[in-house]
């Protein structure tokens, strides 16, 4: 797979696309059954699904130690496409996920691990640690982040206080039970 930022960028900006679900698929299938991931697996769980990400992070320019302006990273925002390639559940702050049944749960990392790709956000496991609606989510206890390109800060200079930037990525999310 091209992880070069400009390869990174058409496809988050494809992420409206139908088809960018089943075109993750292809590029994964082969990457993700060969890597095991660092992270630990919670005892007696259960695979609910397993779905592709597009999206982007998005950073904030703030000041920080030494009064000296850094990207803060604020929130996720993607789309996650199930195994037909359809747009099923988008991901936003919180962190949070919201299937199109309505269910929406709210998690909170317990644990992570380094991304296999350079220059990659980190691969992780939250905890759900609230639930809403009856649907595809009500049932989830964890979600593991594996399989990250992308995502780190902007590489563009941050210049001025509360600009925002955002960085395009793609990832496996797994739910379980």
């Amino acid at each position: 797979m091209n992880t070069s930022p400009t390869s990174l960028r058409r496809l988050a900006a494809a992420g409206t696309a139908g088809s960018l679900g089943l075109a993750l698929a292809a590029l994964w299938a082969p990457a993700h059954a060969e890597t095991a991931p660092l992270l630990p697996v919670p005892p007696q769980s259960q695979q609910v699904a397993s779905m592709n990400a597009s999206g982007v992070q998005v950073y904030s320019c703030e000041y920080g130690e030494g009064h000296r302006l850094g990207w803060v990273f604020k929130h996720p925002q993607a789309t996650l496409y199930d195994g037909s390639g359809r747009a099923s559940i988008r991901h936003g702050a919180g962190p949070s996920w919201e299937a199109d049944d309505g269910s929406r749960i709210v998690g909170h990392v317990i644990a992570q691990a380094p991304a296999a790709a350079a220059e990659s956000i980190a691969q992780l496991l939250l905890e759900t640690k609230s639930v809403a609606g009856a649907g595809t989510l009500s049932e989830v206890r964890y979600v593991e982040r594996l399989d990250t390109v992308g995502g780190m800060m902007p590489r563009e200079a941050c210049t001025a206080e509360h600009q925002t930037g955002s960085s395009p990525y793609v990832a496996r999310y797994v739910f379980l039970k």
